[in-house]
């Protein structure tokens, strides 16, 4: 029936343009974001202001696929036109220390591409592949180094789809094929916390981090604690895909994959190679020298890029860079900051504070099994990952102060559950790239399946972990 028919009276029929309720919501829900910043007492106009731009930018992600980039750009000019914010600071965001980190990252990676080493990695998980279920192991634990070489899980999804091709194909076989599509880009989001440089989101965390307390999280602790979870996980995440999309037999089915023979390493393999060992050498040492994470990716990206004995020319290494990325990490800085600086979000914790009765006393395990149940499910309503970092992290933090609990550990256990987004494709670039490697398109529904699986083993992990591991090595609420 047309929309204008439901408007059609006895004596006449009225016709109205068309549109659809989705906008109308959204149009709705700002104005009520707007009106409700109007309410606080006590609150600065810098701070309604900052709280506005929060909300809307919030509202945006959550609801529309407008870039998530271009809406955290667009807040950020708003606070600094406006006068929330000094213009300076989104000066500062934009080429702030944590972007710079990121551009050399991608850098080096792209040298990994060009010299072939990123290849060879994928011939080295293919070449030692017997059946469906080394397949699965021996591709998934390829992953895991590959998070602290190119800090985008996307990145690493593209990167690794030929080694996909190549080992389905091997297989020739739908149900593995389905099982490989969901499987690579689920461990690429698990294994994620295995390093700092694992997702840009964890590049927001450690800046808000610092703007807010003054602490700070080494490339070493974070390794210490972040490595041993993601390899649980991506075990964990094996097994279970395993066994709810393949039988037995599938999985012991014999895979034979067509390599060429591997050529020795080329020089340029090895220049990268150990360009990458003199990087995570200094970022693993960085509580014992004066170096900046980001000067040592930086100079990584000088010296692969270097005129002559260089491996990839700078001016083909910035094309592999994601500026988009980029620019949203420094416009959500900004955000991030703003609500800091302004008191917006001291007020939010205050007020949440107030209504949830929480007090000081409160067990570490009502805390961490509450901050992992909010982050795990996060993503539900929030599907971009850097995003959920920037909104859901400034508040937490004042809310760690208001409780008395460290709030390192909350920054850490915060994106420990902001990684997970697995329920819907829609919620990570790196499944979207892989919903089209599976030909019956069932992804949607396989993971929904594997979420409601994995989502309760999450959440008890990080409880365990935290009480078994965490709270023993430096890690403690």
């Amino acid at each position: 029936m047309p929309e204008a028919a439901l408007y059609r009276l006895p004596s006449f029929s009225v016709s109205l343009p068309t549109m659809t309720p989705k906008p109308v919501l959204i149009a709705l829900a700002a104005a009520a974001i707007g009106f409700g910043v109007t309410l606080p007492t006590g609150l600065e106009l810098d701070a309604r202001l900052s709280l506005f731009a929060f909300g809307i930018a919030a509202l945006l992600w959550a609801t529309t696929k407008i870039e998530v980039g271009y809406v955290a750009l667009g807040a950020a000019v708003f606070l600094a036109l406006t006068g929330a914010i000094e213009q300076e600071k989104l000066f500062d965001a934009l080429g702030s220390k944590i972007v710079l980190l990121m551009i050399g990252t991608f850098v080096v990676g792209a040298a990994a591409e060009e010299s072939g080493l990123a290849a060879r990695l994928s011939h080295l998980a293919s070449s030692k592949v017997k059946n469906v279920r080394g397949m699965m192991w021996f591709s998934s634990m390829v992953l895991v180094p590959l998070t602290f070489l190119i800090p985008s899980t996307s990145g690493r999804a593209a990167l690794v789809l030929p080694m996909f091709k190549n080992l389905t194909d091997a297989a020739a076989m739908p149900a593995v094929t389905r099982a490989m599509a969901l499987l690579i880009p689920v461990v690429i989001l698990v294994s994620a916390i295995a390093s700092i440089t694992g997702a840009g989101s964890h590049l927001i965390a450690i800046d808000l981090l610092a703007e807010t307390t003054g602490q700070r999280i080494s490339f070493g602790q974070w390794v210490l604690w972040g490595l041993p979870f993601a390899l649980v996980t991506v075990a964990i995440t094996i097994w279970t895909v395993s066994k709810m999309f393949l039988t037995n037999a599938e999985q012991n089915t014999p895979v034979k994959v067509d390599l060429p023979e591997a050529a020795p390493m080329s020089s340029k393999e090895k220049q990268v190679l150990a360009v990458f060992a003199f990087m995570v050498a200094f970022w693993m040492t960085d509580a014992f020298h004066s170096i900046e994470i980001a000067t040592v990716a930086i100079l990584g990206a000088l010296a692969v890029c270097a005129p002559g004995v260089g491996v990839i020319t700078w001016k083909k290494a910035a094309k592999a860079v994601s500026w988009p990325l980029v620019i949203f990490v420094g416009a959500a800085l900004v955000l991030g900051e703003a609500i800091i600086d302004t008191g917006a979000a001291q007020w939010l914790i205050s007020a949440k504070f107030a209504a949830t009765g929480l007090e000081s006393g409160a067990s570490n395990f009502a805390v961490i099994a509450g901050l992992s149940f909010v982050t795990l499910t996060a993503h539900i309503y929030m599907t971009s990952h850097a995003a959920r970092t920037a909104s859901l992290l400034p508040p937490l933090l004042l809310l760690a102060a208001e409780l008395k609990i460290d709030p390192v550990a909350v920054a850490f256990l915060t994106t420990v559950g902001i990684n997970y987004c697995l329920t819907f494709p829609v919620s990570s670039k790196a499944l979207l790239m892989f919903q089209e490697m599976d030909s019956e398109n069932r992804m949607p529904a396989d993971l929904f399946r594997l979420s409601m699986i994995l989502m309760p083993v999450h959440l008890l992990l990080m409880v365990l972990f935290y009480f078994g591991y965490w709270s023993h090595i430096g890690l403690s609420l």
